[in-house]
């Protein structure tokens, strides 16, 4: 299982990669292997400020459909649009071009709620 060090993740198997006040973000290698293979990705909250753990989109695959969440109080920047047609790269690149949006922090100090990558490992039972 692919868990890189430099990023941060939550418990619902999504990572950010941190930069000031704005980060990437996408699910993780463990999510997407999961799910299976990925045909759709529909984010329709570009520029919304959206709650922590408030849904900003969802991923289908062949079996079945999941939310996708926020991990803190934040504006969608910007929405992968790679994704509209290779949904496939989430589960080619779940931590390069399979990002999914881009966000920008309300509450930094919140970071700290968010696991590091040894941590994350405990949560899958690494």
């Amino acid at each position: 299982m692919n868990i890189p060090t430099d990023l941060k993740y939550t418990k619902d198997h999504e990572w950010l990669r941190l930069d000031g006040d704005s980060a990437t973000m996408g699910i993780t290698d463990f999510a997407q292997s999961e799910l299976g293979d990925i045909v759709f990705v529909d984010i329709p909250t570009e520029g919304d400020n959206l709650s922590k753990e408030e849904v900003f989109g969802s991923v289908e695959a062949v079996k079945t459909v999941s939310d996708l969440y926020v991990p803190l109080d934040c504006r969608i920047l910007e929405v992968n649009e790679l994704l509209d047609d290779n949904p496939e790269l989430v589960n080619e690149d779940p931590y390069g071009k399979g990002w999914m949006v881009k966000i920008k922090l309300s509450d930094i100090p919140l970071l700290d709620d968010l696991m590091s990558s040894s941590s994350y490992s405990d949560l899958l039972g690494g």
